[in-house]
């Protein structure tokens, strides 16, 4: 099991960005596909306190919760990257 998951809706342009990124650095990652409705993302802002996605969880190195593709994808490449 991946250490990294994203919680992402199908179709999103902001999420596609991230899995790009992830994708980039040969990164392996488990999605989660979220609902269309915001009012049905309960487990999405349990996680980030909103409920816009992408939402990234890497558990070793404690984020619990980035939202923001723009955030995740400067997160990913400061630590994942070369």
């Amino acid at each position: 099991m991946s250490n990294i998951e994203l919680y992402e809706l199908r179709g999103c342009p902001f999420c596609s960005k991230v899995t790009s990124k992830l994708d980039e650095l040969g990164l392996d990652y488990e999605t989660h596909s979220v609902p269309r409705r915001h009012s049905q993302r309960t487990e999405v802002k349990e996680i980030s306190g909103q409920t816009g996605v992408p939402v990234l969880v890497d558990t070793e190195h404690g984020i619990e919760g980035m939202p923001e593709s723009d955030d995740i994808n400067e997160y990913l490449e400061t630590t994942y990257g070369e």
